[in-house]
């Protein structure tokens, strides 16, 4: 498996992330909040981690929900895969909406998303008037069945 330095600094209190398992495939990231917040149902929050990262490179980190809360509660984040990219290093957010029917509480140093990081690949777009032919051609949204 591939390995890489990614520079954290953090805000007192931030949890740094840690992966739980040997291969696990992503790291938990845990809500840095000075009072617990209330999601309601269909409400969104964006919420604070207290970790700043420096990304290689040719790298990108991916938000994800984790299952536990998305299964149990309906919590997921909203835009999934969040993505962050090699040059920003503002603070790590997530933004999580409640699609359960019960309000969910978050509170300081709750694992509230996952962490994965991925190499990318910079394409360059060739325009052309027609693409090869597939057997799926066009076929997309259910076309294959169920």
């Amino acid at each position: 498996m591939e390995r890489i330095d990614v520079f954290i600094k953090t805000r007192d209190g931030a949890i740094v992330p840690v992966y739980a398992t040997d291969h696990s495939s992503g790291v938990d990231l845990c809500a840095l909040v000075d009072e617990p917040i209330m999601l309601a149902p269909m409400e969104r929050a964006l919420v604070p981690t207290g970790l700043f990262i420096g990304i290689p490179e040719g790298f990108e980190a991916e938000i994800r929900p984790r299952s536990g809360i998305a299964v149990k509660h309906g919590v997921t984040v909203l835009n999934t895969p969040g993505t962050i990219d090699s040059d920003y290093r503002g603070e790590v957010k997530v933004i999580l909406i409640n699609l359960g029917n019960e309000v969910f509480t978050i509170s300081k140093g709750d694992r509230i998303a996952q962490m994965v990081f991925k190499r990318l690949a910079r394409v360059e777009f060739q325009q052309v008037t027609d693409l090869t032919d597939t057997s799926r051609g066009q076929g997309g949204f259910g076309s294959t069945g169920l």
